[in-house]
Formats: structure tokens, sequence, C-alpha cells
């Protein structure tokens, strides 16, 4: 038995509306069409679907029976349509994202927050872990989406390397404050809280710091920028860090000052390159992007 979608339609428009004018204009074709794919749909299951009674259209008892099943099914299909339009517009879905520890709790929560505020029907995970482990999670598929300052080249991994402003930041009640902007040689006896020594970073600031004839006055190695901005807030020296994540930190008493020469962070927004992301992950990827724009390095 072939039974097709728009005979059933046609079924149940009947059986609620008792009429096949009245089905005809809900469903907005003909009462000759009407009226024939009930015959063919009645002829394919071999039994009568309605009795007439003063003028209406009464289903019969299997019709009533088989009316119930009908209207699920429809119902399942509308619901289906729903869902396919709200992912094809990327008001629902589900988004997988892995970032470095910093990001889950500063800039992260609110750019995801404004992100979801017309997608109610999105489901998050928001995975925060260290470089390697997000580059093994994005290489095996298992996120959409990935935020890290770490990259070597895969095949299976996209990259976008975003190159970051970065400041150098002390507690109120310094000195350096006065200064327009800061230079290596202005950190010579200030105590430094810095990044971890293997990180690209580091080494870009160690190089510029050499170039000047000015050793790094290392006090406290860090692996992220916001346990630095939180340690030189309480007044533990001095440290030079993404302005983004700077800026989380000013109202805490930061005083926070351009640095020269520029020395450029870079944050990388990773992907898996052998699949096909969803509408919902571009849309978020597009938008991440957006929210890094009032701190990028302009060349």
């Amino acid at each position: 038995m072939s039974v097709k979608l728009r005979q059933l339609e046609a079924f149940y428009a009947v059986g609620q509306l008792g009429s096949m004018t009245l089905a005809a204009k809900k469903l907005n074709i003909s009462q000759p069409a009407v009226s024939r794919l009930l015959a063919s749909y009645s002829e394919s299951i071999e039994f009568k679907l309605f009795n007439r009674q003063n003028g209406k259209l009464v289903p019969t008892q299997d019709a009533r029976f088989l009316l119930r099943e009908v209207g699920r099914l429809l119902d399942s299909l509308e619901h289906i349509d729903e869902i396919t339009h709200s992912l094809t517009s990327g008001n629902a879905g589900h988004l997988k994202i892995a970032c470095l520890p910093g990001f889950s709790t500063s800039h992260m929560p609110r750019v995801l927050s404004q992100f979801l505020i017309n997608r109610p029907n999105v489901t998050v995970n928001l995975e925060p872990d260290g470089a390697n482990r997000i580059f093994e999670w994005i290489i095996s598929e298992q996120y959409d989406c990935g935020i890290t300052d770490v990259f070597s080249d895969h095949p299976a991994v996209e990259c976008k390397r975003i190159p970051m402003r970065t400041v150098c930041i002390m507690s109120e009640g310094n000195t350096l404050g006065k200064k327009k902007f800061i230079t290596p040689e202005d950190l010579v006896n200030e105590p430094m809280i810095h990044s971890r020594r293997d990180s690209a970073f580091y080494r870009k600031l160690e190089e510029v710091f050499t170039l000047h004839n000015v050793k790094i006055n290392s006090w406290i190695e860090t692996r992220q920028f916001n346990s630095a901005c939180m340690l030189v807030a309480e007044g533990r020296g001095v440290s030079i860090v993404s302005e983004m994540d700077a800026r989380e930190y000013e109202s805490r008493g930061l005083i926070i000052k351009a640095f020269k020469p520029v020395i450029p962070h870079t944050l990388m927004l990773v992907r898996p390159k052998h699949t096909v992301l969803s509408t919902i992950a571009l849309e978020f990827l597009d938008f991440f992007e957006s929210s890094l724009e009032p701190f990028r390095l302009k060349s």
C-alpha cells in the first residue's frame, strides 16, 4: 500500500471539519481535488472513511481510530518542519565549543550569552582545557570549534589566526601609571608576572626585552592572562597581557598603559577541516570573531 501525505492531509481535514468544501479551503486546493484524494485513499485501505449525516461527513468507527494516529503523524511532521526551519535559520541546534580556561571565565560567557539571546532552542557544551587537549578534540572532530593560542599545522584542522593588542598593566599607585606608554626600559626594576616560559608569547616578550638590552625581572609565571590580571590588581607586580583580558579587570583597579614596541598576542580559532559545520556553529564562529574586533591589532 502506497499512502501519500496529501491523502492523509485531506482525510484529516475532512475528519476535523466534516466538509470537503471547508477542507479544500484549509488545504488551499479545489473541492474536486479533496474528493479525489479521499477516494484514492479509501480505495487503498479498503474500508469506508465517512458516512454522510445531516449534510455532514462523519467518520466511520474505523476512520475515527485512524484519525487519531494520522493527527499524531501530521503533528510530528509539522514539528520536524519547525526544527528543520530553526536549524536552517540558526535558531536551533547543539554547539560544542572548546576554549582555554581563561576564556571560560572572562570573555566567553558574555559573548555566548549575547549569541543565545535570540536562539532559545540552541544548546551548548562549553569545555575549557589546555591548548593540546583542544587540538586533540578538533582533530578527532569531537568539537565544532576551539579557541586557543597554540597551533601546530595539521591536515585535519583549519585555523584562523587573529593578532590581538597587548598592554602593560599595573596596580593603582604605581609611578609608571603617570607615563603615556611603557617600554622595556621602564620595567627593569619591576617584578614581572608573565606567561609560561615555554609559551610563544613569552618568547616574543623575551626577544623584545633582549633587543632593548633589558632582562625580564621574572617573579611569577602563570599560564593564563586572567591570573596575571588578578595578581596585578592585588598589587603584585606588573605584567604585559592581552588588552581584552586587561579590560575585564579594569574595574578592580588596574592601570592599563600601551606598551612599545608592540608585542602581538595571537589567538587561533580552530575547527575540523573535513567536517561540514552546522549553521549554528558557523554563525557562532563569525559572532565570536566579531567580538574580538575592539581588541584586534590592526595592520
